[in-house]
């Protein structure tokens, strides 16, 4: 039995893009919390979400550790590493040094932590095939890190329906709601919550072919709404996270009904 869970990470684990219906987003962590509290009824789970959009995993561990382990959580979750990918200085040894010492802190401090690796990016976003190595390498950084820690690994990114586009929002970045709750039936399978299966792995039915031209319209739409705000923020030195605070500082019930 969970009393309280925490959620440390960055904007998938903050829940982009699976809105909530009241202008923020829900999510898999959400959608995790939701899982385990119905695995467990008749006993209360205190759920807090730390993350933040466009966070680093060293700014994750500078910012968020030391106020998740001051929460006693005895169930976390450390999601991390896809906007170091995403900057030319990637340095995969400092980040599994931080991922590692994540995990540790949290173990130590006496919680369960549940982590997983990322799906190939290059179906979802052609554009990102130079990318593939990097998230090769962060993988079994994080696959080495819960071997050294201890930490529960949801291996997401072995399983080919993780990189289908259909589970993917429009920005190529974030799970849309479908693939949210994916994630969330995936880490509810991982921690042995009761009732649940591998049903989670099955791929969705063939999609329809699409003709030359569809696909180019569909790029250059992407670039257009999604690429070049992204290079001109970051040539600027901005961050989708700035000024931003944690949806869900403090522990709060989880709501089913509303969850």
């Amino acid at each position: 039995m969970f009393r309280r869970y925490v959620a440390i990470g960055d904007s998938t684990t903050e829940g982009m893009d699976d809105p909530d219906g009241a202008g923020g987003y829900r999510g898999w962590a959400d959608r995790f919390a939701a899982h385990v509290a119905r695995a467990q009824p008749g006993h209360r789970l205190e759920y807090a979400n730390l993350a933040i959009r466009g966070r680093t995993t060293a700014r994750i561990r500078a910012e968020q550790l030391r106020p998740a382990l001051d929460l006693a959580p005895d169930l976390a979750t450390v999601v991390a590493g896809m906007n170091d990918i995403l900057r030319g200085s990637f340095d995969v040894a400092a980040v599994s040094g931080d991922l590692l010492a994540m995990q540790k802190a949290l173990i130590g401090g006496g919680a369960t932590v549940i982590t997983f690796t990322l799906p190939d990016p290059a179906p979802v976003m052609p554009i990102a095939k130079p990318l593939r190595g990097r998230v090769l390498a962060l993988n079994t950084a994080i696959r080495d890190a819960c071997a050294a820690s201890g930490a529960i690994l949801l291996d997401l990114g072995a399983y080919p329906v993780a990189s289908d586009p259909r589970l993917w929002s429009d920005d190529r970045l974030h799970a849309n709601s479908a693939g949210h709750e994916r994630i969330a039936a995936a880490l509810a399978h991982a921690a042995g919550l009761p009732g649940t299966d591998e049903s989670w792995t099955s791929p969705l039915p063939s999609p329809p072919l699409r003709r030359r031209h569809e696909v180019l319209r569909a790029e250059l739409a992407w670039g257009r709404r999604h690429l070049l705000p992204w290079l001109g923020r970051h040539l600027r030195g901005k961050s989708s996270g700035d000024d931003r605070f944690p949806k869900r500082p403090d522990p709060s019930p989880v709501d089913l009904p509303d969850a």
